[in-house]
């Protein structure tokens, strides 16, 4: 997508629950698995993050994030340039991140809207990833702005890119599990003016499995489809084509369908819903159709 350019300059590339607390208007993800340290305990330890990537020859520039285990950083490294290194505590590492990256590196050679993968980098106590490096915001810079209204052909734009990585991302029988705006990056390579989506964060990644049921909660309440909530459901990719449309949705309408703020209460609301009705806002009716049926789903009977 050319910034305030057409559509046609877009670049498209062949065949790619424990209950939650909100963050500040941020989302978090759920793990009924998780385990997370007291906030006096991560207060009283102090890491120096920077001196971690000096010693694995990284040139540390700026952090870019920062969560209850670990950092991730802008840095420089001879090999690729400016990357994203993202270092997490090892004992709080979920290793199906790494397994999902060397999947997908394994079966796609390259798409530009799903985030590369580059190397991981040994450590006593750290994981350390090295991802590419995205230089502009994540599909928040629109979603939380109600100001701005997406024209319809950079909306087409993006949702085509979006739609791409997750069919190559699909390809390799991967669930990614958490699709969220926070998680589709943007990106803006120097000199060309034109814009990538890419999807990103592959933690709750895994492949997909029709034989066993899940036994626990995986993904960010407002994005999870009605079979998350079930004690006993087979999660398939269908979860992330409905996270999608709720991405797409978020972007254009700036609230969710439905938003509640315990894991319970976003259950019960979600067991009323036969079916999302059209938001005033969305005026296209070509659009909702194809949203429609991305928020279409198999409910118990």
């Amino acid at each position: 997508m050319k910034n305030e350019k057409s559509n046609q300059e877009i670049q498209q590339q062949p065949e790619e629950h424990q209950q939650i607390e909100q963050e500040s208007s941020d989302q978090k993800p759920i793990d009924s698995q998780d385990d997370t340290l007291s906030v006096a305990s991560q207060k009283s330890s102090y890491v120096d993050y920077e001196e971690i990537l000096r010693q694995q020859e990284l040139v540390p520039i700026r952090p870019l994030g920062r969560g209850a285990f670990g950092i991730v950083y802008e840095a420089y490294v001879q090999e690729y340039g400016i990357v994203a290194v993202k270092i997490v505590q090892k004992e709080k590492f979920d290793i199906r991140e790494l397994e999902a990256a060397k999947i997908i590196n394994n079966e796609v050679y390259y798409c530009p809207f799903i985030m590369d993968h580059k190397q991981q980098r040994p450590n006593k106590y750290y994981q350390i990833l090295i991802e590419e490096y995205s230089n502009m915001n994540t599909l928040n810079l629109f979603a939380k702005q109600p100001q701005i209204t997406l024209p319809s052909y950079i909306l087409r734009a993006l949702m085509k890119q979006i739609l791409e990585g997750m069919r190559i991302f699909h390809k390799t029988g991967l669930v990614h599990r958490d699709i969220k705006c926070d998680n589709i990056l943007l990106h803006c390579p120097p000199g060309t003016g034109l814009v990538y989506a890419k999807i990103s964060d592959f933690g709750f990644a895994k492949k997909e499995d029709l034989q066993h049921e899940q036994t626990y909660a995986k993904g960010t309440l407002p994005y999870m489809s009605p079979e998350n909530f079930r004690k006993s459901a087979l999660i398939t990719q269908k979860v992330d084509i409905y996270a999608l449309g709720i991405t797409f949705y978020y972007i254009v309408v700036h609230k969710y369908p439905v938003n509640q703020p315990t894991f319970e209460l976003q259950q019960k609301k979600m067991d009323k819903i036969q079916s999302i009705k059209k938001p005033l806002e969305i005026k296209d009716d070509i659009q909702w159709n194809l949203l429609s049926q991305m928020l279409e789903t198999t409910r118990p009977r």
